[in-house]
């Protein structure tokens, strides 16, 4: 019989697919009906389209594992580092492309005229693909070094001979795990978290200029400005709870940690929602394609019972 916290996961597992598939994917097809009509995308579109399929991904991989676990009560081991090294890929990946979205937006709202802010805002509004591409590259690289350090180490094989692990074995793969989880992470998390203080700074800043000064300063876009804050915000919210679950999962309170495990499950689908109240545009394509099939749904209901 199923324990309740393996009832939970696989509850979580089933909605966190039903919500995050369909949601991700109408921002891929949004993303692709723009480069459809007007041949590019922004840099904003092009990281919530990259988010879009890196969402899909990781929502299947997450989904399957745990299901897995919770349907089997066991992991095959070489199978779980697999899919380990490959979930890790994917959300260090995604943390990386938060990133840059908060580059992108910190150098869109501040303006400031430091030579290393004016580099960074050349690189994100010219080089944006090749820079998501060299990422994604560096990531996969870390994780599958990862894959290759517990093989190494000889941590599969141990455990698959039920052999002892020895201790300096546990340390080196302890080490990378640290390394990789402050390239993949950690590192990501403090830049995003910069972009966010000197973009919420500035705005606060110029706002106070404005409304104290008469030589005629145009106010800017504040609503444009705020959706941007908001949703940086949101997804360091999100990228917060990844990091206490995983954090939580060393210690012995086990409902607390599958309460945020289950919260990671369901990741990708805020995402979504985040995305959404993030772009006017794809919420245009969206509510236009469904309002357009289901006038043609009721114009051919309409006719065949006429």
């Amino acid at each position: 019989m199923m324990s309740p916290d393996s009832v939970s996961i696989l509850v979580s597992s089933v909605l966190g697919l039903v919500l995050a598939i369909p949601s991700n994917t109408c921002i891929v097809m949004g993303n692709l009906d723009i480069i459809r009509k007007k041949g590019k995308l922004s840099p904003t579109d092009v990281i919530f389209l990259a988010k879009g399929i890196v969402n899909i991904l990781l929502q299947c991989m997450l989904s399957l594992q745990e299901m897995i676990y919770a349907l089997f009560l066991v992991y095959i081991l070489q199978y779980f580092v697999f899919m380990n090294t490959s979930i890790n890929f994917l959300i260090y990946y995604n943390y990386w492309l938060t990133f840059w979205l908060s580059a992108h937006y910190c150098t869109s709202i501040t303006n400031l005229s430091y030579g290393f802010f004016i580099w960074l805002k050349r690189i994100v509004s010219n080089f944006l693909s090749q820079l998501l591409f060299l990422t994604a590259l560096g990531m996969f690289i870390v994780s599958v070094l990862g894959f290759w350090a517990y093989n190494e180490e000889g941590l599969i094989q141990s455990s698959v001979n039920s052999t002892n692990i020895s201790v300096n074995s546990l340390d080196k793969a302890f080490s990378y795990l640290v390394s990789a989880n402050t390239l993949g992470i950690i590192l990501p998390l403090c830049l995003s978290l910069l972009c966010l203080v000197l973009s919420f700074s500035f705005l606060l800043r110029h706002v106070w200029r404005v409304k104290n000064n008469d030589s005629g300063s145009t106010r800017p876009n504040l609503q444009a400005h705020v959706t941007a804050l908001r949703t940086i915000f949101f997804l360091l919210i999100i990228y917060t709870f990844y990091c206490m679950s995983q954090v939580i999962t060393f210690l012995p309170s086990s409902s607390l940690s599958i309460f945020l495990w289950n919260l990671q499950l369901l990741s990708p689908s805020v995402e979504a929602a985040v995305i959404f109240q993030a772009s006017n545009k794809l919420r245009r394509i969206i509510v236009r394609r469904f309002w357009t099939r289901s006038w043609r749904n009721t114009e051919t209901y309409n006719v065949e019972n006429a």
